[in-house]
């Protein structure tokens, strides 16, 4: 046991060691608290003064929620070793966070978000007052009238730590601790500032820091290499540091590796990060003495959305620079974390080609901006965009605010239709099984704790790639079943549309013998061709209704495939295999991971070791080649075929429907022509025999009040009943009209 006045700790419960000090969990004497206690080493005070108590300095002046805090400074009652008494994060570090097998391919986009929050935060440190010239970012100038935001309205406490002016100097995912708090949340806090310092408008600084794989490559040449050179480095040295850490965060990996890793070969580690090209985020050698080979985006193994890596990319290509004229200075790169940070994101999954989009965008941007994000990922013009939100469609105005959007989520995002026919593309992913260690036969400790990490890294990047692929599945039904609902209440109103329709016209169609017997001359051919044309309407509306009632059934079909289809995926019990499968091969990995520490196995022990890699060998082999690619794999791209011949029986059933309501469009106009025939013949006929009436008067008066004869009456009121029936399907069809207009989809684009 160790101790200084007021903190308590044993030499066992080390939570890291490095050069100059090693750092302990402790407690507080009195209350009992939690602490970490840094205490330095003998090594530790050869350095000058002034190095030994920077980091006193720095932590004293910081004071942020993203930054380990600094308790008291003490010493050791023995040999009055300085100690620092600092805040204890229980979670371990980022860098432990990615070295788990659940991250080996990066972190998902949530937790990402997270460190880039707070990297943002914290490293706001590292730059307070350089002025390079800023850069417009590509993805400003792709979506107009967009605002880019200030580094004055970045989160909160930026203007605070910028004003410090200091440079961290060794930025790693090892020096970002993790602490959950009060809700389960990560937060991640910068530490180890024993490299730190500050450091004035454009002052440069000569000693050398770091850990090699994150280091600047004009720093890397000097103190990996150590090859002479007259070079100075200012802050930006800080922003090389960062862009690998995020890249690291987003990847799993380091973003430059040459063949044999970067610390077996260090020149060409140092070749890649200087030869890289502009733009270029990663660089890896994969052949000895073999060709070196540059990545533009992030690999598709990194879960983090397409909508959030079209954010990202531009940022680290610019941070990712050698030369510190061309690299970004700190302004600018907090502006554009700032940016991606306060931007809001709406799901939207597009139904044709049967993917997940993750569109980013501000709430003070129209919903034009909108549109025309949505079009960047999925090249759907926005004037063929239609959405549909819970089964309803939501119509989206241009000119309002994105604040109008509902919220979505992944497992609720917006359903996009377009027009075009096209065969589904579904998620693009790599085989997580490609490219997976063996075990070897012989017993190696280490060795099998690698491969053990390895596979079982990609066991965990199948059981989230299954679960993708499932839920895909189910947004695919649910899209394709709501678009079925909504075609069969088009189908529904305009068949009993059509069928009030024919239903008046038989009613007037048997009106005209009385017409016929009344009219005795021009009157009766007009009739006689009126009767025809009604006539013709029926037989046309008849057909009509025939058409319509085979697109409902065969709809009633394709919805009773979609909800058996329904019922097998929420039936499929392949996720919770993949996940027995991985708790399973998770414990022998522990036990590899707690035997690795060890000089070797007694006789025994290395016969349950190797069992155990047999176990192992064999679960990794149900979980990646039946469970995940004979099973998930082979059903997603079942679905993604059956989706196409679906998603084609509704585009030719909706095209069927516009056809429909054109020739129902055809015959309304002819129903307004014969509606206009018959009040011309009633008012001609009444006018007629309201003349004859008053002759007959004025030659003879009756004895008594005139009447008209019974049958003069009931033809008067039955042209009369005829005319207003006609004004009705007049008015009914142009209500159908409009119906299926709003109910159908955008009309198609013309071929280009």
């Amino acid at each position: 046991m160790q101790s200084t006045v007021n903190y308590l700790w044993h030499t066992d419960d080390l939570l890291g060691q490095g050069a100059t000090a090693s750092v302990y969990k402790a407690r507080n004497k009195k209350s009992g608290e939690l602490v970490a206690v840094k205490v330095f080493n003998t090594a530790s005070y050869l350095r000058p003064r002034e190095v030994q108590v920077r980091e006193f300095e720095v932590l004293r002046k910081l004071n942020h929620q993203n930054i380990v805090k600094l308790f008291a400074v003490e010493e050791t009652g023995g040999s009055r070793q300085k100690v620092l008494v600092m805040e204890y994060c229980s979670s371990g570090s980022l860098l432990s966070v990615l070295e788990s097998p659940e991250n080996a391919f990066g972190l998902p986009e949530e937790e990402f978000l997270v460190v880039l929050r707070c990297v943002a935060r914290v490293n706001t440190l590292s730059g307070s007052k350089d002025r390079l010239p800023p850069k417009v970012s590509p993805r400003h100038e792709a979506v107009p009238g967009q605002r880019t935001s200030s580094p004055l309205s970045a989160v909160a406490g930026m203007n605070h730590l910028r004003e410090n002016g200091i440079v961290h100097r060794d930025i790693k995912p090892g020096n970002i601790l993790r602490l959950l708090g009060e809700e389960g949340q990560s937060i991640y806090k910068l530490t180890d500032f024993g490299a730190a310092r500050e450091l004035d408008d454009d002052e440069k600084f000569v000693s050398v820091y770091g850990t090699e794989e994150y280091l600047h490559p004009d720093m890397y040449e000097r103190a990996v290499l150590r090859k002479p050179q007259q070079k100075t480095f200012g802050v930006t040295v800080d922003l090389w540091s960062i862009g690998v850490t995020l890249y690291h965060a987003a990847t799993g990996s380091l973003p430059f590796i040459p063949y044999g890793g970067p610390r077996r070969n260090k020149e060409m580690m140092y070749r890649i990060t200087t030869e890289k090209p502009a733009g270029a985020i990663a660089g890896t050698q994969k052949q000895e003495n073999g060709p070196l080979e540059w990545s533009y985006t992030l690999p598709v193994t990194c879960r983090l959305s397409l909508g959030l890596q079209s954010q990202l990319v531009p940022i680290l290509a610019n941070i990712l620079e050698v030369e510190q004229a061309k690299c970004w200075g700190f302004d600018q790169f907090f502006a554009e974390t700032s940016d991606i940070l306060q931007r809001v994101v709406v799901h939207v999954f597009s139904l044709s080609q049967a993917v997940l989009h993750h569109v980013y965008i501000h709430a003070h941007n129209t919903i034009a901006i909108f549109l025309e994000a949505v079009y960047e990922q999925t090249r759907v013009a926005p004037q063929h965009q239609k959405f549909l939100f819970e089964g309803h469609f939501w119509v989206l105005e241009p000119n309002l605010s994105a604040q109008h959007i509902a919220h979505t989520t992944a497992s609720s995002p917006l359903t996009l239709l377009s027009t075009a026919s096209e065969t589904p593309m579904g998620l693009a992913f790599k085989d997580p099984a490609q490219d997976i260690p063996k075990f070897f036969p012989k017993v190696d400790l280490q060795a099998d704790y690698t491969t053990a990490k390895s596979v079982l890294g990609a066991g965990y990047q199948a059981l989230w790639l299954a679960r993708t692929l499932l839920a895909g599945q189910e947004l695919m039904l649910r899209g394709l079943h709501w678009c079925v609902e909504t075609l069969q209440a088009t189908c529904r109103r305009t068949l009993e549309v059509t069928r009030m329709a024919l239903l008046f016209l038989s009613s007037s169609l048997g009106t005209e013998s009385s017409v016929a017997g009344m009219t005795e001359m021009q009157e009766l051919k007009k009739v006689t061709e009126l009767r025809s044309r009604l006539r013709a309407l029926a037989e046309a509306l008849s057909r009509c209704s025939h058409s319509i009632t085979e697109s409902q059934t065969s709809l009633s079909n394709l919805r009773s495939e979609l909800l058996k289809n329904r019922d097998q995926v929420h039936a499929d019990r392949s996720v919770q295999q993949i996940q027995y499968c991985l708790d399973k091969m998770n414990l022998i990995y522990k036990q590899f991971k707690k035997s690795r520490m060890r000089p070797g196995l007694g006789y025994n022990e290395e016969q349950i070791h190797k069992l155990d890699k047999v176990n192992f060998s064999r679960l990794a082999k149900r979980l990646l080649l039946q469970l995940f690619q004979e099973t998930c794999v082979q059903k997603y791209q079942t679905s993604l075929v059956t989706h196409g011949r679906w998603m084609r029986e509704v585009h030719e059933t909706r095209n069927h429907l516009r056809m429909v309501s054109c020739s129902v469009a055809a015959y309304n106009t002819e129903a307004q022509g014969a509606q206009e025939g018959l009040s011309q013949i009633l008012d001609r006929v009444s006018h007629q025999l309201l003349q004859d009436r008053t002759k007959e008067a004025q030659v003879s008066p009756p004895l008594t009040a005139p009447y008209p004869s019974p049958a003069l009456t009931d033809l008067v009121l039955q042209m009369q009943e005829l005319c207003e029936e006609m004004k009705l399907l007049a008015f009914d069809l142009q209500d159908n009209n409009r119906v299926i207009e709003g109910l159908s989809w955008p009309p198609s684009a013309p071929d280009s």
